[in-house]
Parts: structure tokens; sequence; C-alpha cells
């Protein structure tokens, strides 16, 4: 696959999860998806998107940067946000905080596979420890 039409498989990827449109997840997400080590399958993962919808209800993802090379992205994802609760194991409490996740995903069948994750949690600490 391009490097172009998989950036822009991507985009739609993302454009669905900020509707949360579950019903499309499938069109982007493969049957066998795993995130961070964890089978979840496509039930799984749409699970986990709908609960971090519930812990923050203006969630909204934002591309600061994406690198294609197939069958792989890496994208830098911005969030400002207001969790209602604890997030992270951290007492937000519906605080606005801003951060970033560097994210990589492998595609097969040209669906989202694999997600390797890791948000900083350290900019959200420091924001919090801000009157």
């Amino acid at each position: 696959m391009p490097e172009a039409e998989l950036a822009d498989i991507y985009r739609d990827y993302i454009a669905c999860l900020n509707r949360q449109d579950w019903t499309a997840l499938g069109q982007f997400v493969h049957d066998e998806a795993i995130h961070n080590a964890r089978q979840l399958g496509l039930a799984g993962y749409r699970a986990m998107l709908e609960q971090d919808f519930r812990e923050i209800p203006d969630l909204r993802f934002n591309i600061a940067f994406l690198i294609s090379e197939p069958p792989r992205i890496a994208a830098r994802l911005a969030f400002d946000c207001t969790p209602v609760g604890t997030f992270m194991g951290l007492a937000v409490n519906g605080r606005r905080v801003s951060f970033c996740e560097n994210v990589f995903y492998e595609f097969r069948d040209g669906k989202i596979r694999q997600v390797w994750s890791v948000i900083d949690k350290a900019a959200i600490e420091a924001q919090l420890e801000k009157p």
C-alpha cells in the first residue's frame, strides 16, 4: 500500500473516532486487534475507546504529526481535554489538561492490527501540580 493511501486511511480512522462512529470502526480496526500487547479484538478495542469517551466526554484526537511507512504509521496525537475523574491513576476531576500520545500502528489487510501507545503522563502530573 502506498504511503499516502495508508496516511489517508489513518486520517479517516481519526475522524471516525472523533465522530464516535462505532459502527464504522470495523472499517479501520482488524478483528484481531492488539493494543500494547493485549489481545482485544475489534469488540475489545471498541469497548476501550467507548470507555475513554465516558471518562473524557470532550475527548478529541488531533494529529500533531504523522509518518507513514507501510505497513506502519507513527503518530503524535495531541489532546486538550477535561477527564471527569481519575485518569491514568491521577485525580484530574474535571481539570483541563493537555498532553500527547506517541503511538505506532501496524496494519494488516488495510486495517489496524497492532498498536503500541505511550501517553505523556508526566505532562499531566506537571499540570496538576499547578494551583
